[in-house]
């Protein structure tokens, strides 16, 4: 039994009830908030900050079970109560932290990073709290508790994570899609992995209401990211960033945000560092919406004294496609504690954006756009300083999304008018005019 303790605990903080790790609960029994997983801060503070850098670094990409997935390389600071033959786990994260230096300059910034959380086994940075919810479920199932399947309500990236790590664990997963709403390479994931896959008629926010229902009557348990377990994987993003930079703070985060997890995990990981002495300060953190589904960007305009949910609209970032996040509150805490920005960017922003990066040698998602776009225009306003270090994070690799690639290029994105078009040139089998296409088409 390990000497390192985590719970779950109400965000309410005149609540404050707290649950097992291993309780089937996602929500305050008392008062309806969300949860939060806390950590006996006391007794991980009895190894210095230089010890936990040590072990971190020690364990970074080893091949020593499970300490080579970069998650569970943090394990006393993730889950510490699952057995590690419990874990299920696929060598996740230890993405690529990309220097955008040919993007940068272009940009007059010299200290620009994208964190390619796509380079990950099922192609976005899901995997990173997938492999936490899915260890514990197999630590409950081994213990005898009465947990049939895992389900989970998703615009793509979700429901690849779930399915592979169920398919590994041999756990039954049930996955909830809007019809006609994800990609091919999206959806080809879960069937292929062997998910019960259930197309519904409906939008993100629908299939949320259905599988809470469904989670809520039964003893299925729930994969979103309305339960903390997912937000637990996720914030060792912060870590792993900052040890990849030799334990130094970036200056800026900028990251999409759909349901919000994502906003809250981030901020939990740096905040975890502060209290443990890792960094000495914060970076501030900047969440990008899409036009067509910006609630919290509407609220940011207000001070976040009010918060409204919307009815998104469709948008080529259609995993950020969400008009009432579950997460909302967990992240306007966290960017009120940042000092954060949330910025939105248009359809025809988040799509020159995502192909200017990639002719710089990248190839990012829809939703990277949207925070890459996010970026081009707090750079125009001056917000940032010259010597300010920036990382954006992407959230999914660019393969899950060709038709969004293609379709660009090709100029068939409804009302995109593609400035970035690059389509193969057509040519006869003729040597001479092979020669002019060349030569007539090399830059200066």
């Amino acid at each position: 039994m390990s000497e390192y303790k985590a719970w779950f605990r109400c965000i309410n903080e005149d609540c404050g009830e707290t649950y097992r790790l291993d309780e089937i609960v996602y929500r305050c029994k008392k008062c309806n908030n969300l949860l939060e997983v806390v950590h006996d801060m006391n007794e991980l503070k009895k190894k210095t900050p230089g010890e936990w850098k040590k072990i971190f670094d020690y364990r970074y990409r080893r091949q020593v079970w499970p300490y080579g997935s970069s998650v569970w390389g943090k394990k006393e600071w993730v889950c510490p109560m699952v057995d590690d033959d419990n874990i299920v786990s696929m060598y996740e994260g230890a993405t690529n932290l990309f220097w955008a230096e040919r993007f940068g300059e272009q940009q007059g910034v010299d200290d620009l990073w994208l964190k390619m959380c796509g380079n990950s086994h099922t192609g976005s940075f899901k995997d990173l709290g997938m492999t936490v919810l899915v260890s514990v479920v197999k630590h409950m199932r081994n213990n005898n508790m009465d947990i049939p399947a895992v389900a989970c309500a998703s615009t793509g990236d979700t429901s690849a994570a779930l399915s592979a790590y169920c398919a590994a664990a041999g756990i039954p997963a049930i996955v909830f899609l809007p019809k006609d709403r994800v990609s091919i390479a999206q959806l080809v994931q879960p069937i292929s992995n062997g998910a019960l896959v259930l197309s519904i008629d409906t939008d993100f926010d629908g299939c949320m209401e259905m599988v809470q229902r469904i989670t809520s009557d039964h003893n299925i348990y729930l994969a979103n990211s309305i339960n903390s377990l997912r937000i637990e994987g996720q914030k060792t993003i912060s870590i792993e960033l900052c040890q990849q930079f030799d334990w130094d703070v970036p200056d800026w985060i900028i990251i999409p945000g759909g349901n919000l997890g994502n906003v809250s995990a981030l901020g939990n990981g740096f905040l975890m560092m502060y209290e443990l002495g890792l960094i000495d300060r914060l970076p501030r953190i900047v969440c990008a919406q899409a036009e067509h589904a910006n609630p919290l960007y509407l609220s940011y305009l207000k001070d976040f004294k009010e918060f409204h949910p919307v009815r998104a609209k469709k948008t080529l970032a259609n995993a950020i496609q969400i008009g009432n996040p579950v997460s909302v509150n967990k992240a306007i805490n966290i960017l009120k504690r940042f000092d954060g920005i949330v910025e939105q960017a248009s359809e025809q922003e988040l799509a020159d954006a995502a192909d200017m990066v990639d002719r710089t040698g990248t190839f990012n998602c829809p939703h990277t756009g949207v925070a890459l776009a996010a970026f081009l225009k707090l750079n125009r306003k001056k917000v940032f300083k010259p010597k300010d270090k920036i990382v954006i994070i992407s959230t999914a690799h660019g393969l899950k999304f060709v038709e969004f690639k293609i379709g660009y290029h090709k100029g068939e994105l409804k009302g995109i008018v593609p400035e970035y078009a690059n389509m193969p040139l057509e040519l006869p089998d003729d040597y001479n005019a092979v020669k002019d296409a060349v030569f007539s088409n090399i830059p200066d």
